[in-house]
């Protein structure tokens, strides 16, 4: 889990209903992280699901997705379709699923165990899927944490807003005060069990100033990634999930003197006037580690 996440970026994740070759023609020009390759709700009537299979089965092995991590998001549990999705989409190319619908820990773990038996019978290495469960809930929510430690394939936990406020009978104030704490929450739940927490669409996506707000509090939070809707918004959800020119300064300015101190014999190191803790250390290496991968990307 922990291999998988420092080896790559997962800073936009981008839904693509993928009944649709136009827009999947679109993303495949576009700067995302992730694809999120949609089965589920953006893909209606239930014809189109077996469209959606096929497109992602024929494009992942034409390599049309080669340069980008590919998550199908499932249709969910009591859906019909799951284990056709499933067993369709476990193929090389493919990294894992989103997985909708995440309520408590036993809906992620029934979906472990549904790709560890597929995996088996194909000959694939148990543990080669990864999984994002979606929590869109007030149920899921409370159970962040569950989920979290549910399976090893879970490497993120992502906020489905929109879900959330339904079954929860509140309302999206502009202010965004309705979705703060379960944001929180989730971003605490994540880090806590050394996973990614992604944050929930923007739904007014042509309004770029409201995102960049929202932004703003994701990072404050401790999100490392957001869900987006248009190509448009990625843009801004790099320039905010990505480390800024002074946050690389002071990470290498910190490992340098971290390291003299070793080599000196210094228990410790100081930073304008703060001691450099092993805290401070590992946030510094993240981000170099970060610095590291976008550079790599930029170069393809």
């Amino acid at each position: 889990m922990k291999d998988f996440i420092q080896a790559h970026l997962m800073r936009s994740l981008m839904f693509v209903p993928a009944h649709r070759e136009k827009l999947l023609e679109s993303a495949i020009n576009r700067s995302a992280d992730v694809l999120l390759l949609d089965l589920e709700d953006s893909v209606q009537p239930a014809e189109n699901k077996v469209i959606a299979r096929e497109n992602i089965k024929n494009w992942v092995s034409e390599g049309k997705f080669a340069d980008f991590l590919v998550f199908p998001r499932v249709n969910d549990r009591e859906s019909g379709e799951l284990l056709r999705d499933a067993y369709e989409l476990t193929i090389e190319g493919i990294h894992g699923f989103m997985y909708p619908k995440s309520k408590k820990g036993e809906d992620v773990y029934f979906f472990d165990k549904l790709l560890e038996t597929i995996e088996y019978e194909k000959g694939i290495p148990v543990g080669t899927f990864k999984i994002i469960p979606l929590i869109e809930t007030a149920a899921a929510v409370l159970n962040a944490q569950e989920i979290c430690q549910a399976s090893d394939r879970v490497i993120a936990i992502a906020y489905g807003c929109e879900d959330f406020i339904a079954d929860l009978g509140g309302i999206h104030d502009e202010e965004g005060q309705s979705l703060f704490t379960p944001r929180a929450i989730i971003a605490m739940a994540a880090k806590a069990h050394g996973i990614l927490p992604i944050d929930t669409v923007h739904v007014n996506v042509h309004d770029l100033e409201e995102l960049e707000q929202n932004l703003k509090v994701a990072k404050n939070l401790g999100f490392e990634g957001m869900m987006v809707l248009n190509p448009k918004e990625l843009e801004l959800v790099h320039r905010y999930f990505s480390p800024s020119a002074k946050e690389i300064k002071d990470a290498e300015e910190m490992l340098k003197l971290a390291d003299q101190a070793k080599s000196q014999g210094n228990g410790v190191a100081m930073i304008n006037g703060k001691f450099i803790g092993p805290p401070m250390i590992l946030a510094a290496q993240k981000v170099l580690k970060k610095k590291m991968l976008i550079e790599k990307k930029n170069s393809k």
